[in-house]
């Protein structure tokens, strides 16, 4: 009822039996790298299509079986023949660069217009495809990517109720955490936290909010970039805000992500939001990594996203400690002065726009989908109640329906609000009061167990300040908390991705925290 179904694993077996070539074996596929993928088809040891269908049987061995980690909720049928044909291209023009044939998921937000549904995990939508690509998909093939499917999310974005359960949607079901199952995931680019991090694809595609891809990156032990809004176009992405809403990349290190950065970011007629991205736009972002992109960095410590509990504490002064050593100069504290910048006035701009944008979207969708308006969408949801809402309900919709236009007094207050207190009151001062290169902070605490009977239990996090600003915010594994992983958040000023991503490396370098997930029932607490 769920999901639609995956290749059959018999089947599936027959087709790496009869290829001609042999798909890599796992221990190549585990934490393989795009600089090992290019290596790989480069010396012929796999193609575009082997190294497909071993994504595709991995997904089926540990996210439909096994520990059954529910992150994909698509699967893209047409992806081994579009494999196969950027192999012949490769062979017969070369390849188009790092991603070309190069298996990508991305979030079930994001338009295809192929032969997969896009429903941000509602059953509303479902049945009718998209009538075109996204600019992140068209962008992703433009460059040689595979689409392999479709990540399962918290519905809506996590936009529908105060109560929610992160990484659960009535169309995907519940997406676990694949370093302890009972865990969650965090929200809502869940799925393709999940899925990257247990290795069924090379890179993931999420969007965010307010902490959408920062999130379950870091509960997820992988690398999230949110970038500056504008430089990624948000064209056939279900909205929730056009002033904070952004889709970035989701990957196991830093390079690979900044590999999947250069080929989303640019301008898109349909987004007039990356008209702003002019003179902003890296040819290549990998030029920024340095090894070294801790020396002479000024950097703030944002106290105030601290105190997470003992565990949290004493791994973010190790990170601190490890940072003074690699060269950068601490300045702590270094605080905002409104910490969470709007509270809610967050919320009204967040409602106003999810109105306005979500209506708009509907409408691209066209008279065969089910539901063309946000009123028409909260009916659904009451007439399928068992299905769509057996944990939690709606009450974000519903409040939504009963805005007004952009127009109004409160929202334009709420939006000017927002933008002080977390730009020029906000990000921007403490960064020229302290001269600084950018800020830090706990991105967010351990997973906390997924509760279906009382919601999340999120605690304080960091995602905020750049979230409301709109600007750009990285996050990097950190370390352990037995056994769970807790990334380290670099945030800065608008455009700042060169710079962020040129300390945030310097970061990774020295602390190489990354471990893979063993897909444990429960949390060790030897660990």
């Amino acid at each position: 009822m769920y999901r639609r179904d995956f290749l059959g694993a018999a089947s599936l077996a027959a087709t790496l039996a009869a290829s001609s070539v042999a798909a890599p074996a796992a221990s190549e596929i585990e934490e393989i790298t795009l600089d090992q993928i290019s290596a790989g088809l480069k010396q012929g040891r796999f193609t575009a299509a082997s190294l497909t269908r071993m994504y595709l049987e991995r997904i089926q061995r540990i996210d439909k079986h096994g520990p059954a980690v529910n992150s994909v909720i698509e699967l893209n049928p047409e992806a081994e023949a579009i494999a196969a044909a950027l192999d012949r291209e490769a062979k017969a023009k070369g390849r188009r660069g790092p991603l070309h044939g190069v298996p990508v998921l991305i979030k079930d937000n994001i338009d295809t217009g192929d032969k997969m549904m896009t429903t941000a995990g509602s059953l509303a939508l479902l049945g009718s495809p998209a009538p075109a690509d996204s600019g992140v998909a068209k962008k992703l093939r433009e460059a040689g990517a595979v689409i392999l499917g479709k990540t399962n999310l918290s519905e809506w974005a996590n936009f529908r109720s105060t109560r929610s359960v992160s990484g659960w949607s009535g169309r995907g079901g519940q997406t676990r955490n694949p370093y302890a199952l009972d865990r969650n995931p965090c929200g809502s680019s869940s799925g393709s936290g999940a899925a990257v991090s247990a290795n069924l694809c090379a890179l993931a595609v999420g969007t965010e909010t307010d902490g959408s891809i920062i999130c379950p990156s870091s509960m997820n032990g992988v690398v999230g970039i949110k970038p500056t809004v504008g430089l990624v176009s948000r064209a056939g992405i279900v909205p929730i805000s056009h002033s904070q809403d952004t889709a970035g990349p989701m990957a196991r290190s830093l390079k690979d992500a900044a590999i999947l950065l250069t080929a989303l970011a640019g301008a898109d007629a349909r987004d007039s939001a990356t008209a702003a991205s002019a003179g902003h736009v890296a040819s290549d972002y990998t030029q920024f990594l340095d090894p070294n992109g801790l020396k002479g960095a000024r950097i703030g410590v944002a106290r105030e996203f601290f105190d997470f509990n003992d565990g949290v504490d004493k791994l973010m002064e190790d990170c601190i400690g490890l940072m003074r050593r690699e060269g950068a100069t601490i300045v702590d504290p270094a605080g905002l002065k409104h910490g969470h910048p709007s509270g809610e006035a967050e919320n009204i701009v967040l409602q106003y726009e999810f109105k306005t944008g979500v209506n708009a979207y509907f409408k691209s969708r066209g008279p065969a989908a089910q539901v063309h308006s946000l009123a028409e969408l909260i009916t659904f949801n009451e007439r399928n109640k068992t299905k769509e809402m057996p944990y939690f309900g709606q009450e974000l919709l519903v409040e939504s329906e009963a805005r007004g236009p952009l127009t109004g007094a409160e929202y334009l207050e709420a939006v000017e609000r927002n933008h002080r207190l977390s730009r020029t009151d906000g990000i921007d001062a403490v960064l020229k009061e302290h001269k600084l290169d950018a800020l830090i902070a706990p991105t967010a605490g351990p997973a906390w167990l997924t509760d279906w009977v009382n919601g999340d239990h999120d605690a304080n996090s960091c995602s905020s300040p750049a979230a409301v600003a709109g600007y750009p915010h990285i996050t990097i594994p950190a370390g352990f908390v037995f056994g769970l992983p807790v990334g380290l958040s670099f945030f800065g000023a608008a455009w700042s991705e060169p710079l962020l991503l040129k300390i945030a490396y310097g970061f990774e370098t020295a602390s190489k925290a990354r471990k893979p997930p063993r897909f444990l029932p429960t949390v060790s607490y030897a660990s």
